[in-house]
């Protein structure tokens, strides 16, 4: 059985899962100010985890007082106040000297962000002092007062020469190509437990990094394709999935280059059912958007993950005096503006003794923690989880600080039986308060499988208890890197394994609902199941062909992201002008084809649904050789 196969891929140490682990240790020393000698980096670990963005007079700001982690790109946010109230900014770098800049409203007009017209300085302490209230001067009525705090800014280690993950060239064997759009390689879906959930919908997912074309992906229950967007070379998709962005629908994901570090350098998109991009979030603060998480909250309010790599000494945890960490932040933007409203970094709040990987001897980028969800609650509190601690952390959604640890070397809770996890994903809070995660539990392998987890907190007695758990029990899936964990409406649920390429969906009691797999050298991040009704903006594609005789013409047809396609109607003629309709044909998958037993020299098609109504017409094309049509549509 070619599943098999998939246990054999998931305990190997994929140079993915390998290279997306962050290198941990022991305990931090704040130092301060720039490297003592050359060849030493500057000191970045901070003294204390107190760190807090939270003001007096309900104002959260970032780079967060006392934070050693501020880019040198960074905006000044200020978060809690109408902008009218935020007065007097003064932003003075210690070697940099006064900054001009603006002072840029948020949309949801319960803030803004002082923007400078220059970067700060490498190293540098900045002193910011504003005014906030409702009065005119510094002494202010109505609750307001002046506020003053001072920050750091950090090294960036330069990554612009950082190779992207390697992307070779697939086998056949692995994907499907089409007629109708020349060069299109998409990853082959096999589905070997037919689908008992028909209402969970579409599969949404991805290809990469690995072999094969990249690009979002969604494929029917039975393993059709129905979306492609295959793109450029050096350029990843990763996270496809779907939200609700200004009431609608839509499909969002992660565009960008996956660095050998085991992060991404990108945007997010959203992008509506016509396949249109209503939106971009490129990150900000100097700052590139990474592919780990996109989550968007009301108010046009995006939360993103953002990985920066710094110069750091690393002596004080038997680290390399020359080190880098790779710091981790979530930023939460303003989409309409893409101002940060609020930042956080684990190395304000996440010590180093928490990493389960020691810190590396060379000047390799250490990545200690590997922040790889953000789950924001309705109380304002955010659940992320981190690969490289082995745990979950719910942060204070203002002050930032954090708030319990579950799992971890520093559990908040007692952690009772099953509930340990490793290399851990994607975790979330489920609407009774229990949270679920994917526990990899590999690599190096920790746990002999993969497993889905839902975990119920007893927050009085500080006890965690395994309330459920998924395995793909044949063949065990143990998946080095990546994956997810899903709970469908229905209260099933749906585990994508990532780095094992398999996806697997779960009745309560455990039994298969539905089991698929890319091929075993693929690899994604994340898999989902969501009902998607997509009609694309572009026009149905097709390619008309004579026969092998020159006497009949064979016509091909498909619409790329399209779901509402019944069948097709086929025109053909002798002119752009004279096309009748000469057939219909039911949809046969991504693309359909039939054979007109006579010679035209145009044709077009016609995209028909359920009812026969017409949902969109292509352009008349020009009937090609055959021969030509076994070259891609070109002649020689």
């Amino acid at each position: 059985m070619r599943l098999n196969a998939l246990i054999i891929l998931g305990v190997a140490a994929l140079a993915w899962g390998a290279l997306a682990i962050a290198l941990g240790s022991p305990s931090l020393n704040l130092l301060s100010g720039s490297s003592a000698s050359r060849g030493v980096s500057p000191a970045c670990l901070p003294a204390t985890l107190e760190h807090t963005a939270a003001l007096p007079g309900g104002v959260d700001v970032s780079p967060a007082p006392e934070t050693g982690t501020a880019n040198p790109h960074a905006q000044i946010s200020f978060r809690g106040v109408p902008a009218a109230q935020i007065r007097e900014v003064s932003v003075v770098g210690q070697r940099s000297g006064r900054h001009s800049g603006q002072l840029r409203s948020y949309s949801q007009g319960d803030g803004a962000s002082f923007a400078p017209d220059t970067p700060f300085q490498a190293g540098e302490r900045v002193a910011v002092r504003a005014a906030i209230g409702a009065g005119r001067s510094r002494t202010i009525g109505n609750g307001g007062k002046p506020v003053a705090f001072q920050f750091r800014v950090d090294t960036p280690y330069p990554t612009a020469t950082t190779p992207a993950f390697p992307n070779a060239q697939a086998a056949p064997a692995d994907y499907q190509s089409f007629y109708t759009v020349p060069g299109m390689q998409a990853p082959v879906l096999t589905v070997t437990v037919p689908d008992r959930d028909p209402g969970a919908g579409d599969i949404l997912t991805t290809n990469g990094p690995g072999p094969g074309q990249y690009g979002p992906l969604i494929y029917t229950p039975q393993g059709r394709l129905v979306w492609f967007d295959r793109l450029p070379g050096g350029q990843t998709a990763e996270n496809l999935s779907e939200q609700t962005y200004r009431g609608q629908r839509v499909l969002t994901w992660w565009k960008g280059r996956v660095l050998s570090l085991g992060f991404g350098q990108g945007e997010d998109i959203v992008m509506d059912s016509r396949y249109q991009t209503v939106a971009r979030i490129p990150g900000a603060n100097g700052l590139k958007a990474d592919l780990h998480d996109f989550q968007i909250a009301p108010h046009d309010i995006a939360y993103i993950t953002a990985y920066n790599p710094v110069r750091c000494d690393l002596r004080s945890i038997n680290g390399a005096p020359d080190g880098t960490i790779v710091d981790t932040a979530i930023q939460q933007i303003d989409m309409r503006t893409g101002l940060v409203r609020w930042e956080w970094h684990s190395l304000d709040h996440i010590g180093a003794a928490e990493s389960e990987v020691e810190a590396p001897t060379q000047a390799t980028p250490w990545d200690y923690f590997h922040l790889n969800s953000i789950e924001p609650e309705p109380d304002g509190n955010i659940l992320i989880s981190a690969r490289s601690t082995w745990a979950g952390y719910q942060l204070d959604g203002a002050s930032g600080k954090v708030l319990w640890r579950l799992g971890g070397n520093r559990s908040s809770f007692k952690m009772g039986p099953g509930t340990r996890m490793a290399w851990q994903h994607d975790g979330r809070v489920l609407a009774n308060g229990e949270l679920t995660f994917f526990d990899d539990g590999s690599n190096p392998p920790i746990h002999h499988q993969s497993r889905g987890v839902v975990i119920k907190l007893d927050l009085k007695a500080h006890r965690a208890s395994l309330a459920s758990v998924y395995t793909h029990t044949n063949p065990p899936l143990l998946a080095a890197s990546q994956g997810n964990m899903q709970t469908l409406p229905d209260g099933s649920t749906l585990l994508g394994y990532g780095g094992v390429s398999a996806i697997s969906q779960f009745a309560k009691d455990g039994s298969l609902l539905f089991d698929a797999q890319q091929p075993l050298d693929m690899s994604f991040y994340r898999a989902f199941r969501f009902p998607w009704s997509g009609r694309p903006s572009s026009p149905p594609a097709v390619l008309a062909s004579l026969n092998d005789t020159g006497e009949e013409t064979i016509v091909h047809a498909s619409w790329n992201g399209a779901t509402e396609v019944a069948s097709w109607r086929v025109l053909a003629g002798k002119s752009p002008g004279t096309l009748k309709a000469q057939a219909e044909v039911g949809v046969a998958g991504f693309e359909s084809s039939t054979t007109l037993p006579v010679k035209y020299a145009y044709a077009a098609v016609q995209a028909l649904d359920a009812t026969g109504h017409v949902l969109a017409t292509s352009k008349a094309v020009g009937v090609i050789s055959y021969a030509a049509s076994l070259n891609g549509g070109r002649s020689g």
